[in-house]
């Protein structure tokens, strides 16, 4: 898979996902995968993410790639 999506009709890496996510800089973020899931505002796709938001932190994130919904959990 590649490291690299089209969300919301931009091409973003796993960081840029990350932070479109928490709404700030991260530290690091893992491969996008496929999030097992459909969108519940539009129905689109759902890609998630791992990412560290701080030293002591460890988040997924998710986010669909036609509308603004996104979710985290730690």
């Amino acid at each position: 898979m590649a490291d690299n999506r089209v969300v919301e009709g931009r091409m973003v890496t796993p960081t840029k996902l990350a932070e479109l996510v928490e709404g700030e800089d991260v530290m690091d973020a893992e491969a996008i995968e496929e999030a097992d899931r459909d969108c519940p505002e539009c129905g689109g796709s759902v890609l998630s993410v791992g990412y560290m938001p701080s030293v002591t932190a460890f988040v997924t994130g998710y986010k669909c790639q036609d509308c603004d919904w996104r979710e985290r959990e730690a």
